[in-house]
């Protein structure tokens, strides 16, 4: 196990005191979590049961890596509708976004071959019906780390054939072969998070993403993921933050845009700062405000929104609503 998860895992057992405080752009102060921001203590059976295979089998998820306060609810699901986001390709990106804790390499760690199968056969043992896959961005290599997706998707459909595949992916540069290649993988969910409206894509994300971009892949994903022999097209879906000084009007142009890309899922949730070397949080928006943005994107005509402080792209309550949809079931509140 790396240096840095084992300090990661630990911080995280210990569940130290900061965890319910805030900070403040331009003070050394922290001032108490708003109520609304404030989750639950994580427990359960099915929560214990995910966190020792997770540490048995020395996977990367995201729920512990990026401290998400869902991890709770999302590994205490019962009867099946527990959920985790597993992190491939290694624990070093390539870029450097200001609002993303994982570390910035150059040159990161080679890719271990044998990552897809041993994540397919782990992530069957948890006996799960709806998978998250994710991973940092790997700029150095020929196919962007496409192939690798790929191939981790093929074998997590050859051990259970009927497991549901969200992929979480980067933007691959834009390039249209490497997003088909995921798309045309097999999965059933094509995720990609355009973050934060257009006149912050600049301060919020790396340099080598953008807002067209994201959006052309996203679209990309859709186009190819609906022909062929598919018994039924990919869904797209994409997350937004907020709380980085947007602007109403810009929320909802963005909205509107990513509407007309034919994206189908969409949540927002409330950025928090990683830490003080990261960028600020401009404004803590109200549970009231995320319930409007619900609405607004539900009039709009996406299939699904979830929108609330604690929301994260890979939030359990869109997991639920597409494992029916993806089903064809009518899925529960």
């Amino acid at each position: 196990m790396s240096t840095r998860l084992q300090a990661l895992r630990q911080q995280i057992a210990e569940e130290d005191k900061s965890i319910g405080v805030i900070k403040v752009r331009g003070s050394k102060k922290s001032l108490p979590k708003p109520s609304w921001l404030k989750a639950e203590v994580p427990s359960g059976e099915n929560y214990e049961r995910l966190r020792n295979t997770v540490r048995k089998l020395n996977l990367a998820t995201v729920c512990e890596e990026a401290r998400c306060p869902n991890i709770g609810e999302c590994w205490g699901g019962a009867k099946g509708t527990a959920t985790a986001t597993i992190m491939i390709m290694g624990e070093e990106c390539t870029r450097g976004c200001s609002f993303c804790s994982v570390k910035t390499s150059r040159r990161p760690k080679p890719l271990d071959p044998m990552e897809p199968e041993n994540v397919a056969e782990a992530v069957t043992s948890w006996g799960l019906d709806y998978v998250v896959l994710t991973s940092v961005d790997r700029d150095e290599l020929p196919d962007q780390g496409s192939g690798h997706f790929a191939a981790t998707v093929r074998h997590l459909k050859e051990k259970s054939p009927s497991i549901l595949v969200e992929c979480l992916t980067p933007d691959f540069r834009g390039i249209p072969e490497h997003t088909h290649r995921v798309a045309l993988s097999g999965l059933d969910v094509y995720a990609h998070n355009l973050e934060t409206v257009e006149r912050l894509q600049r301060r919020v994300r790396d340099y080598r993403a953008g807002y067209a971009q994201s959006i052309r892949v996203l679209e990309m994903a859709k186009e190819a993921g609906s022909g062929g022999e598919r018994a039924r097209p990919v869904v797209t879906k994409t997350s937004l933050m907020l709380g980085l000084g947007e602007k109403d009007e810009e929320v909802h142009q963005t909205l509107q845009d990513l509407y007309n890309a034919g994206v189908d899922v969409v949540t927002l949730g409330q950025y928090l700062r990683p830490t003080k070397r990261h960028m600020s949080v401009q404004r803590y928006v109200t549970p009231e405000e995320f319930t409007h943005w619900e609405k607004v994107a539900l009039d709009m005509g996406f299939k699904y929104a979830a929108s609330g402080p604690l929301v994260r792209s890979s939030y359990r309550a869109g997991e639920l609503f597409l494992k029916g949809m993806l089903h064809n079931e009518t899925p529960s509140s």
